[in-house]
């Protein structure tokens, strides 16, 4: 295949963990264009991927423009099509584009507008982590014969990342070393720790905080930074003020990060930035942050991981977690990497 259109995730976070696998596409088809269809949300982390030849935005809603899409596809004449996106929707847009090889996970009902469909692995077939998942269709497609060595996952561009948040930093008259703060989680209540413990944490090592999330998370952010701004720290809070690309920069810039199991943590992880998370309703061994520089906080509740949106009780598995653990980790992390982190020039 000479011309290679990769469907990507729609999630922050699974698009990190996919990551893997689309580097592995690459080298499977080292010469080949290779093309990612993203939705606009997610779009820019690939931006500075060096494996990916072109971003295309994806935002067709109805069948009309899904059609319209197809269309636009076929004009570009993919030869093969790869789905990391289970989605049925996805292999319909590359059955309407008519590429000839369309390769994906056999499941939500589309398998008849696959060419090659897959079966998903049942549990305990693959390792636990989800970045297997999608490097496990490249196996069992016969692209690949083995997994490759993904012991972390790493964004590249990472350093021209660090330099644009520093400066953006300085543009917001922030200076010194920050701790990013990201206090929210798409999936629901039942992932997100308490908004004053986040403030207590923090508040503890010594620097300047920002504070990220999405526009509908403000007032929460809000309570974070009020809550740092008693214990006499400063914070600014940037929910709803950035894009994603802004977010990558600043994030890159920060110290440390201090966030739940959310896409935010995959991006800081991914960055290279210390990361600490705090983990309750989900399973850090599926989903969580790679690397030496993460941390995964959690204490034992009887009903955890209990995968739900909100907690049908008291919560307990993020109650037990006090705000003097997160930061006795987080201030251990930010000694280990102190010899690694140099500042940014000054304003």
């Amino acid at each position: 295949m000479s011309r290679v259109v990769v469907r990507a995730t729609n999630w922050l976070g699974d698009a990190v963990m996919s990551l893997p696998a689309i580097r592995t596409i690459r080298g499977v088809f080292p010469h080949a264009h290779l093309a990612v269809v993203a939705r606009p949300w997610v779009a820019d982390l690939y931006a500075r991927e060096r494996a990916i030849d072109r971003v295309i935005p994806y935002q067709a809603r109805g069948l009309g423009e899904k059609r319209a899409f197809g269309a636009q596809l076929r004009a570009e004449r993919f030869d093969g099509a790869i789905l990391l996106q289970n989605a049925f929707d996805a292999a319909l847009l590359v059955w309407l584009a008519g590429i000839g090889e369309r390769i994906g996970y056999n499941r939500d009902g589309r398998g008849l507008l696959l060419t090659r469909a897959i079966r998903v692995p049942d549990p305990g077939e693959i390792p636990r982590h989800e970045r297997f998942y999608y490097l496990e269709l490249l196996r069992r497609a016969g692209l690949i014969e083995r997994f490759p060595a993904v012991d972390e996952i790493r964004l590249d561009g990472a350093e021209e990342a660090r330099a644009a948040g520093l400066a953006h930093l300085r543009g917001l008259g922030v200076s010194g070393p920050v701790a990013g703060i990201s206090p929210g989680a798409a999936y629901g209540n039942a992932k997100r720790w308490l908004p004053e413990r986040f403030a207590e944490s923090a508040a503890r090592l010594g620097m300047t905080a920002v504070i990220f999330g999405s526009q509908s998370e403000r007032p929460m952010c809000d309570e974070v930074a009020r809550g740092l701004e008693r214990a006499g720290v400063a914070a600014r809070n940037l929910a709803g003020e950035t894009s994603l690309r802004e977010f990558l920069d600043l994030a890159a810039a920060c110290r440390i990060f201090l966030t739940n199991d959310s896409g935010a943590m995959h991006v800081a992880g991914a960055l290279g930035v210390p990361t600490v998370t705090v983990f309750g309703a989900t399973d850090d061994t599926t989903t969580g942050p790679t690397g030496s520089l993460a941390r995964v906080v959690r204490e034992h509740a009887e009903c955890a991981p209990c995968l739900l949106r909100e907690c049908p009780i008291d919560h307990r598995c993020m109650t037990r977690v006090t705000s003097g653990r997160v930061a006795s980790v987080a201030l251990e992390l930010l000694e280990e990497t102190a010899s690694a982190w140099t500042p940014g020039p000054k304003s």
